[in-house]
């Protein structure tokens, strides 16, 4: 791993807990087998592209999460048209859908999703920009190609922290990524997301983070009952009221961002395990290592905050 991928702190022991209350074996296993039927019925239908209306991406993608077995509510303001940047802070592989039922959009993936089961057809077919991110040089051609993107009117989702956190404390926005909403002039759309259990609390259970295996991740979100994915769409942020790139990331940081939890900081702390997986973040990805699995991509780190984007600021 590059020693410029960015880092969290969370790891599975020292982060993640289980819901309170845990569904049947049998029904954790049937929410599997709809996640599987949803995701195979996506591949078959991705070749027809944008032949298939938004509300419809947007719904299946809901569809999903649920079929996951987690409830999902939308909250703030419409996406504005034209080219946009989606960002968010990143915490599991349930990301990505449920950026895409904000707005279908052109996830940015690391190299890898390209070769994994079932999910990287998806992306593939789903038009993911992919990168790799350990050659350091190919950053500026990744900007000018979101760039690209964003001109011609599309959308294109990040996760820019570069690395999933388990939703008690968020990373820094790197800011590489905004330099493509600059070129291109296309507003930046943050989201803020949240896991709540049922009793309203902060939910760590759907975090992928550290050394956490996927399936078990998926499988523990499969085995819980009561979680709920808060999707705050706030105000998009016009790129010419900021002077650059970083000014951009820290405005669309704060929109994304509550007030840290302290339990994280003290307990992670305690327990002294190693940092979560790099990567994760600026893409869909695989929350944690990176990529984030489910609709079409993966999450993948682009910014280092010592890279230097030969534009701009």
């Amino acid at each position: 791993m590059s020693g410029w991928l960015p880092s969290a702190p969370c790891t599975p022991g020292a982060c993640v807990r289980a819901t309170a209350r845990a569904t049947a074996v049998p029904r954790a296993v049937l929410r599997l087998t709809g996640v599987v039927a949803l995701l195979l019925a996506g591949i078959a239908l991705a070749p027809l592209g944008a032949r298939i209306p938004a509300r419809a991406v947007r719904a299946w993608c809901r569809w999903l999460v649920r079929a996951a077995g987690v409830r999902v509510r939308i909250t703030g303001t419409a996406a504005p048209r034209g080219g946009l940047l989606l960002v968010a802070n990143h915490i599991s592989w349930l990301d990505v859908p449920l950026l895409a039922a904000v707005r279908p959009a052109r996830m940015l993936a690391k190299r890898e999703i390209r070769h994994w089961p079932v999910a990287g057809a998806l992306a593939a077919r789903g038009g993911a920009l992919f990168i790799d991110r350990d050659r350091l040089r190919t950053l500026p051609a990744t900007v000018d190609r979101i760039a690209a993107v964003l001109r011609a009117g599309g959308t294109v989702a990040v996760f820019p922290e570069g690395s999933t956190w388990c939703g008690r404390a968020q990373g820094r926005f790197r800011r590489a990524v905004f330099q493509a909403a600059l070129d291109a002039g296309a507003c930046v759309q943050p989201v803020r997301l949240r896991y709540r259990s049922g009793d309203g609390g902060t939910a760590t259970a759907p975090a992928f983070v550290g050394e956490d295996a996927l399936l078990a991740s998926v499988w523990r979100v499969a085995v819980s009952r009561g979680l709920v994915a808060e999707v705050d769409v706030r105000p998009a942020l016009a790129p010419a009221a900021h002077p650059d790139r970083r000014a951009l990331a820290r405005a669309a940081q704060r929109a994304c961002a509550d007030a840290p939890e302290r339990w994280h900081a003290a307990h992670t702390a305690r327990v002294g395990e190693g940092p979560s997986r790099a990567g994760a973040g600026a893409g869909a990805g695989t929350a944690g290592r990176g990529g984030a699995v489910a609709v079409g991509a993966g999450a993948v780190s682009l910014e280092s905050a010592d890279v230097t984007v030969p534009r701009g600021t």
